[in-house]
């Protein structure tokens, strides 16, 4: 009952202290310019790190509801169930529709192809959340759980130690008009100062713990630029998939005999070579004959071909290339080949040539160098 008293009667105090302060009718504490600082840097760092994880929250798993039952199942320490990706699902509704529809049609065989990329697409999603979530979610959350809970309750500390401080001080101003008046014995007086002494050292000493709680938001700010990279790192690998999963489908499904036979309407033309967006616009293009022969004369003996006088380049590969057939050259990541462009070629493609190997090289491969 005693501490209970007393506990009621501190609050009390702090309530009273609290109120004067903010009516102007009671001294504050202040502290230093380079603690306010710290406390700014630290508040600003807590708003914008709770930002960025609810944003990075949306980026990995836009449906809110998901979102929600995924947060249930961490309070609870449970495993988050496995959900298919909406790449996966469209997977699934091509590969049954190409089964109902054909699949030995021009229709279905696409289908089901896109199907299989779509699949790969999802299942690279599903690594790059995984792996995001692991290395920049659980970062950020742990910060804000676990770190940031430990400065905020420093911090009240402090807060309630300035407040009792700056109570014994109006006590101790009390006391000595008082005993000035001589209304008060002497002992009431070393009293109040006895009171200042304990809540000016137990204030310095809550001040300085949070001082170094405070300026351990360095150590956060490095720790979370570690994890932003590997974040960086985690996006960059998934969309290097996305983009040789996409490439490789996009090569199968232009080696489909007969995929748009039926069609009345002609093909689009291919973009201009001097659009500026094109990666094969910076090649240089040999102007084509009036008289070409028809495409099925105009095939590429690969034997006979021969570098133009004017118009080679050097490219380096970007991503690893298997070659379809013998008309086309093998390529590895990172290394320099000599590219040219031949009169009615694809713009999309190049030949390529690598000491006295040469073929046909897709352009989305490349990086061309000046």
């Amino acid at each position: 009952m005693k501490k209970l008293a007393s506990d009621a009667g501190i609050f009390f105090t702090r309530a009273v202290q609290f109120t004067e302060e903010k009516f102007g009718q009671a001294e504050k504490t202040e502290l230093d310019a380079h603690f306010e600082n710290l406390l700014a840097r630290a508040d600003s760092t807590k708003n914008w790190t709770e930002r960025i994880l609810r944003q990075t929250e949306v980026l990995l798993q836009p449906n809110p509801s998901a979102r929600v039952e995924e947060f249930l199942y961490e309070k609870l320490d449970r495993k988050v169930p496995s959900r298919v990706t909406n790449g996966e699902l469209l997977a699934q509704y091509m590969a049954e529709a190409a089964s109902e529809l054909g699949p030995s049609t021009p229709y279905g065989k696409t289908l089901i192809k896109v199907s299989e990329a779509e699949k790969r697409l999802g299942a690279a999603e599903r690594d790059f959340i995984h792996t995001a979530s692991l290395s920049f979610l659980t970062p950020l959350r742990n910060f804000l759980e676990g770190d940031w809970k430990t400065i905020s309750k420093e911090r009240r500390l402090l807060q309630n130690r300035r407040l009792d401080l700056d109570a014994c001080k109006a006590r101790l101003k009390k006391a000595k008009a008082a005993e000035a008046k001589a209304t008060l014995w002497n002992d009431e007086v070393d009293k109040a100062e006895q009171e200042l002494r304990v809540a000016q050292t137990e204030f310095d000493r809550q001040a300085e713990v949070t001082r170094l709680l405070l300026e351990g938001i360095s150590s956060t700010h490095v720790n979370h630029l570690r994890c932003l990279h590997e974040f960086v790192k985690s996006q960059t690998t998934y969309y290097a998939q996305c983009y040789r999963h996409m490439l490789d489908l996009q090569k199968q499904l232009g080696r489909f005999p007969g995929t748009f036979v039926g069609t009345t309407e002609p093909a689009s033309p291919p973009l201009s070579s001097t659009s500026p967006t094109t990666t094969a616009a910076t090649m240089p293009v040999v102007p084509t004959g009036a008289g070409l022969s028809p495409p099925e004369e105009a095939a590429l003996c690969l034997e006979e071909v021969a570098p133009p006088a004017s118009g080679t380049r050097k490219a380096r590969v970007l991503y690893d290339y298997e070659a379809a057939d013998s008309s086309e050259l093998a390529l590895l990541a990172d290394e320099l080949i000599t590219v040219y462009s031949l009169p009615g070629m694809d713009p999309d493609w190049l030949i390529g040539e690598r000491g006295n190997k040469k073929g046909k090289v897709p352009v989305t491969y490349l990086e061309l160098l000046s």
